[in-house]
């Protein structure tokens, strides 16, 4: 009679986390983790449920009611048009948080393909570094600047423009790694044993990256939202017909001493996805290399 094979218990399949419970015991030891996430979380809400948030649309204009103080009629009052602020600043929650993930991803992207080519191949290390460096002598903000200048004002060129600006950072970080693990004794035992290099890329060096480009993907998120609203803000970004933060701020910036919360609203709003997006980077951080916590 052949033996059957008892199927593993659930607690040995699940994660660790997830085994033995420790999502709770996470929160609660990295607070700030905990809170970060929640406000994206719900500034995500935000954003995708505007529609059904007590808005109008933002694009219509009212001239009756226009430069209206806040009131049960405008929440956040209206601009000088007569569009309504607290819709506006709603839906431009979309075009932040879009930006802010698609930066985070596409530079995150980019900038891992260059560093683990960097790392592993020394004549494009030399090369591509000298671009790197070429890159990043340039101000991100001038960079994203310049690039918005040839092409035409659009949500997609925005997001080229910062994504350029923000990934040789990131490859510069994941060079460094890459150069560290391969000197690594389970590295040079994958290579004596005969493991391929794509191989040994994708089951032993691209693991051990991911904790450092995560906590890296959400401070560049944070700052390609901060970029968007600059660019937004001196009219190099997104169009004016597009509802954004830097747009409602931009068009409102001419009545600052007499109607400053044409202002305050989308700049309060940026500041708290920014704040949380930070938050939750510092958060994963001091979870990810406990050691680092234990210095600080």
């Amino acid at each position: 009679m052949s033996a059957t094979i008892a199927p593993a218990p659930l607690a040995e399949i699940l994660p660790p986390v997830i085994r033995r419970g420790r999502v709770r015991t996470f929160l609660r030891r990295h607070p700030t983790a905990a809170l970060g996430g929640a406000l994206i979380a719900a500034m995500v809400c935000i954003a995708v449920f505007a529609p059904w948030l007590g808005t109008v649309d933002p694009t219509a204009i009212d001239p009756i009611h226009r430069l209206a103080d806040p009131s049960t009629r405008h929440w956040f009052g209206s601009d000088m048009l007569g569009r309504d602020i607290y819709s506006r600043t709603l839906y431009g929650a979309r075009i932040s948080l879009l930006v802010g993930f698609s930066v985070a991803f596409f530079a995150s992207a980019a900038g891992t393909l260059v560093g683990v080519t960097a790392g592993f191949v020394r004549l494009a290390d030399s090369i591509l570094m000298r671009i790197m460096d070429g890159l990043m002598s340039i101000p991100p903000i001038l960079l994203a600047i310049a690039l918005m200048a040839l092409t035409r004002a659009s949500v997609q060129n925005v997001i080229f423009a910062i994504s350029v600006a923000q990934f040789p950072a990131i490859s510069r970080l994941v060079r460094g790694i890459v150069l560290s693990l391969r000197e690594q004794p389970f590295v040079e035992a994958a290579i004596a044993s005969g493991t391929r290099l794509p191989r040994l890329i994708w089951r032993h060096i691209l693991p051990n990256t991911m904790a450092a480009l995560l906590v890296q993907a959400t401070f560049t998120c944070a700052s390609a939202m901060i970029t968007e609203a600059i660019l937004s803000f001196i009219g190099a970004g997104t169009p004016p017909i597009i509802p954004s933060w830097g747009n409602i701020m931009a068009e409102g910036r001419a009545l600052w001493e007499i109607k400053p919360y044409i202002v305050f609203f989308p700049a309060a709003f940026l500041s708290v996805t920014v704040l949380a997006v930070n938050l939750l980077g510092d958060g994963l951080r001091d979870a990810l290399d406990p050691r680092l916590a234990k210095r600080l």
